[in-house]
């Protein structure tokens, strides 16, 4: 496991958001695993759930309230400098990623290219 600041970043309200479900499901040390796997129309999505431990070969963020943001190897290099954060609007909310390594996305915008 490697801790790393500058990988990938939460904002504080994506943050809340995450320690609030893992409160509601009970998981009292959550680890959320953020991942990039292939598929979708662009080439790659997202994927993201909470874990019960980190690997040795995990990069890890800890945030100040307590959660680890999880990021194996593979993923690694498609979301480095990319942000986490948490958006609500007439429709409901959702956790959205702004990713600078994107070069393109489907129109629905679940997917990306790099």
């Amino acid at each position: 496991m490697q801790v790393e600041k500058d990988l990938f970043f939460v904002t504080e309200t994506a943050a809340k958001e995450i320690k609030k479900i893992a409160e509601e499901q009970g998981i009292e040390n959550p680890v959320l695993r953020v991942r990039v796997v292939p598929g979708g129309c662009s080439g790659f999505q997202y994927a993201m759930g909470f874990d019960e431990e980190v690997t040795d070969n995990d990069k890890v963020i800890e945030l100040e309230n307590g959660v680890k943001i999880a990021i194996d190897e593979f993923s690694a290099p498609y979301i480095r400098g990319a942000t986490l954060d948490y958006v609500t609007d007439f429709m409901g909310g959702g956790f959205t990623i702004k990713n600078p390594n994107a070069s393109g996305s489907c129109g629905c915008g679940s997917s990306f290219s790099c």
